[in-house]
């Protein structure tokens, strides 16, 4: 696949077309950073043909977007990875992706939730039987570690942002965007029943995209005995095609929960979540069912 010159030197939007090259080269990072690194595998969920998968791998390797990584040597086989420059494309697909299903399938109302029997409430209902791709996000309280506790069985809310008081104001207009108030009192619920899904035998997680900095003033506030992550590069967001509204400037998780088990799998799902405090015992019932021999 040849680079196409689009002629203006100066406009980043052209330059970046021109590596990009058309849409199937999208789809193709989507999948890379979802976790399917290897060719056939890439050929098989894309239904691409061979070709032209090798023409874009090649292109995007040659821009530095992916680089390969060996992991047979006969016959020679590579996994294909994101560069930092091509983690760099993550927020591009978060935008389109929050961008398709507001103003391409939805109406283009801005919310932080959504309809049950939505497009979107499938696809993440569909992540069922889906292992999480292999990333560490930042702690509120310094260090990194993967969302997905080791050889436990976790709990994993998704928030859209929660705020210690006087520290970081909400963003203009949060109280008008249904389904974006709630995250404290869901994860005060959480502190409250920590204990509780120790006992069964599951840790918990909370994510944002929030920077760490504002995680740590609230968990401070809140008093919170688990950690709660950052997801501020969009790598979680990106790698599960998550549920995203854009709001203050930043991409925020609409409200939703996972239940993985030691492996990192994902075996249940909250989403729509409309009752961020009932949810919490909802997911309680749901670790013991999963824990039930």
């Amino acid at each position: 696949m040849k680079r196409t010159d689009l002629g203006d030197a100066d406009c980043g939007i052209a330059q970046a077309l021109g590596v990009l090259g058309d849409w199937w080269t999208f789809l193709i990072v989507r999948d890379i950073a979802g976790g399917t690194t290897r060719f056939d595998a890439l050929q098989r969920e894309l239904g691409v043909s061979r070709r032209a998968l090798t023409e874009r791998l090649g292109a995007l390797v040659e821009h530095g977007v992916l680089r390969r990584q060996p992991y047979s040597a006969h016959p020679p086989r590579h996994d294909y990875l994101l560069t930092r420059k091509g983690e760099g494309l993550l927020p591009v697909l978060i935008a389109l992706q929050d961008w398709g299903t507001r103003h391409v399938m939805g109406d283009g109302d801005l919310t932080a939730t959504a309809d049950a029997d939505s497009a979107e409430a499938r696809r993440v209902h569909q992540l069922v039987g889906r292992r999480l791709p292999a990333l560490t996000l930042p702690r509120h309280d310094a260090g990194e570690e993967a969302p997905a506790v080791p050889g436990r069985w976790t709990v994993l809310y998704l928030f859209p942002g929660a705020f210690a008081p006087g520290a970081q104001g909400l963003p203009r207009g949060w109280e008008d965007i249904p389904g974006a108030i709630g995250c404290t009192l869901e994860s005060r619920t959480y502190a409250d029943r920590h204990d509780l899904f120790r006992a069964a035998g599951a840790e918990l997680r909370g994510v944002s995209t929030q920077r760490p900095d504002q995680l740590r003033a609230f968990a401070e506030h809140a008093r919170l005995p688990y950690p709660l992550l950052s997801d501020q590069d969009g790598r979680l967001a990106a790698g599960l095609l998550l549920p995203t509204f854009r709001a203050g400037g930043v991409d925020r998780f609409k409200r939703l929960s996972l239940l993985l088990d030691p492996d990192a799998v994902v075996r249940a799902v909250q989403f729509p979540v409309t009752d961020p405090a009932g949810s919490v015992d909802e997911m309680l019932d749901l670790v013991a069912g999963q824990r039930t021999p």
